[in-house]
């Protein structure tokens, strides 16, 4: 076994903190309070090559997998949580997917303008009332002949309303339950029958656009199935065990980000005459998160490496999920509580990563949603994929 990185990947890793540092940091308590996304940070990620992860260089990938992939957006969400999205929205999500079960003219039309970031993507699965429940979400695609017509309503959806094109999961046959379901490759621009809002009222990644989509008799082209009609389950599942992976590399990004928020004020703060960080109270929970931490980045990186193999992994995928999910609320909160006044104040950050982290315990499939795909696999009722 080898646990350590490559200089080229170490190269990768402090390419994106020293972006992360440069173009994220300065502006961040601003663009939080105000709700801010920025499209040109986007495109400046772009141009670095940070989404062409796992995407053959001939529709614009730079060769490397999904560790790398990991590698970069840790680093970013080590600085914010906010701006490690756009990995899935132009990458890990829509890019990879179309790559997987796309034809030749869907990758060559869309693969490259995601990945430079010229078109900005996302993907609807979510509704009012079907989240954990994929198959019963109540958006339908119905065949009218030259075209396919667009009804229903997705929710909670990142880039919802500065998105271009992107993966929308409808049903085409609701008789034939989840078999019934497909994928289209949907533009939200320029359609009289779609309709987006913005969401601002979360509690966290307030950089990170959310929103809802309308869809009213809209039009989209016969040409819009990404793979076959009726497989749209199939390629959902397949791509949020994908996403998650990105979620995973976030939580990592979040909790190695608290970490070090504890640790410099555990060393500066002085209490009774010392650092608190000479406490062994602090010096406990800092163990702790440590210890999580490291433990998540293990099952993080082995989950990533054996889909660059492509060898089965469900099964770490979603126990890094879970797990890196969990450590970094953990780590969030622990943090919280060693800056004791201060970490109840906006004007540090212990309160942001408190507030970030906590929305990758129900994105991509909740913690409970994981458990079950975890002991399922354990107890030999289904197969790791």
């Amino acid at each position: 076994m080898r646990f350590g990185l490559t200089d080229e990947q170490k190269m990768m890793q402090e390419m994106a903190r020293d972006f992360a540092l440069k173009e994220i940091a300065p502006n961040l308590k601003e663009d939080e309070a105000n709700h801010t996304f920025r499209p040109e940070l986007v495109k400046k990620m772009a141009g670095l090559g940070f989404f062409g992860c796992g995407i053959p260089e001939e529709y614009g990938g730079n060769g490397f997998g999904f560790l790398e992939s990991v590698i970069l957006s840790e680093q970013i969400a080590t600085v914010s949580g906010s701006w490690r999205l756009p990995f899935n929205m132009q990458n890990i999500g829509p890019a990879i997917t179309v790559n997987k079960f796309g034809n030749e003219t869907q990758k060559k039309r869309f693969i490259p303008d995601w990945i430079s970031a010229e078109s900005f993507g996302f993907f609807a699965i979510t509704e009012p009332n079907s989240g954990s429940d994929v198959a019963s979400m109540g958006t339908t695609a119905t065949d009218r002949g030259d075209h396919w017509e667009l009804n229903g309503q997705k929710m909670w959806i990142s880039n919802a309303h500065v998105g271009d094109w992107g993966l929308v999961y409808a049903f085409t046959d609701k008789s034939q339950k989840y078999k019934g379901m497909t994928c289209f490759i949907v533009n939200l621009k320029g359609n009289d029958g779609i309709v987006t809002a913005p969401i601002n009222t979360k509690l966290g990644l307030h950089c990170a656009p959310t929103g809802e989509i309308a869809f009213s008799a809209a039009k989209i082209p016969k040409d819009s199935v990404l793979g076959e009609v009726g497989q749209g389950f199939q390629i959902c599942m397949w791509q949020l065990n994908n996403t998650r992976i990105s979620c995973a590399s976030g939580a990592l990004g979040i909790g190695g980000g608290a970490i070090e928020a504890a640790i410099g004020y555990a060393n500066e703060r002085t209490q009774f005459g010392k650092k608190i960080g000479s406490y062994q109270m602090i010096q406990a929970q800092i163990a702790d998160m440590v210890a999580e931490h490291e433990a998540a980045k293990l099952l993080v990186y082995q989950a990533a490496w054996l889909k660059d193999q492509q060898l089965p992994n469900q099964y770490q995928t979603s126990m890094a999920k879970l797990f890196a999910s969990e450590a970094a609320v953990h780590a969030a909160l622990d943090t919280m509580k060693i800056f004791g006044s201060y970490g109840f104040s906006t004007e540090y950050p212990a309160e942001r990563f408190l507030r970030d982290a906590q929305s990758l315990r129900v994105v991509e499939g909740t913690s409970n949603i994981q458990k079950t795909i975890i002991a399922g696999m354990a107890m030999g009722d289904t197969v790791n994929r």
